[in-house]
């Protein structure tokens, strides 16, 4: 694991880079604006994902306690006639992981959890987001991109999270002051007949008031 202070081909200042989930708690440091797991999606999975008819993956939104993740994706997967088989049961097993990971991290017991498909510019701008942190990552399609603007312009330099490579990015309610200035947006896609599978994951501490 690195904390990025340069430029570098992967990633921007303040970003830290880990090789493993654990190195990923990175992110609670100071100075540190998001984390990247770097890996690779397992080829098969990949694949399979790939080749699927988007009309069969899974979507939707909710805000559960941390210890029925499993369970709702089952049901997700189920209504969405996503077929079974290992990649399947690999795609969940790893959601499942990441919800883990970063709910053990945030010291959430609840967690907004969104499966979106995108196929338009959606969140075209560059922007941080009115959360905490969020968890982001891309199954299928292009990434989540990023970059550092201190003033709020689109960045000069846009680099793109690896497809299967979760981000976590701190939000407008992150405690330490002043802002990194790391902005991010979902990457220009509308036109193209990309389909893109994203995972998003939001800590909750209570669910009072939230839908």
């Amino acid at each position: 694991m690195n904390l990025v202070r340069e430029v570098l081909k992967d990633a921007a200042i303040g970003v830290a880079v880990a090789d493993d989930p654990a190195s990923l708690d990175t992110f609670l440091k100071p100075g540190c604006a998001a984390a990247i797991w770097r890996r690779q999606p397992t080829p098969d999975v990949q694949s399979w994902l790939d080749a699927l008819d988007p009309d069969v993956l899974p979507h939707g939104r909710v805000l559960i306690p941390t210890s029925a993740v499993a369970e709702t994706l089952g049901h997700m997967f189920d209504l969405s006639g996503l077929p079974s088989g290992p990649e399947r049961d690999w795609l969940q097993a790893d959601i499942n992981l990441l919800a883990d990971t970063f709910a053990d991290m945030m010291s959430a017991a609840f967690l907004r959890l969104r499966l979106d498909l995108v196929t338009t510019n959606a969140c075209r701008r560059f922007h941080i987001d009115a959360v905490t942190a969020r968890l982001v990552c891309t199954y299928r399609g292009t990434g989540t991109q990023y970059g550092v603007s201190p003033r709020g312009n689109a960045p000069g330099r846009v680099f793109t999270v690896p497809t299967g490579a979760p981000i976590l990015l701190r939000g407008t309610l992150w405690p330490e002051q002043p802002s990194s200035g790391l902005l991010h947006r979902s990457p220009p896609i509308e036109g193209t007949g990309e389909t893109r599978l994203v995972l998003v994951l939001d800590p909750i501490s209570e669910p009072d008031g939230e839908e």
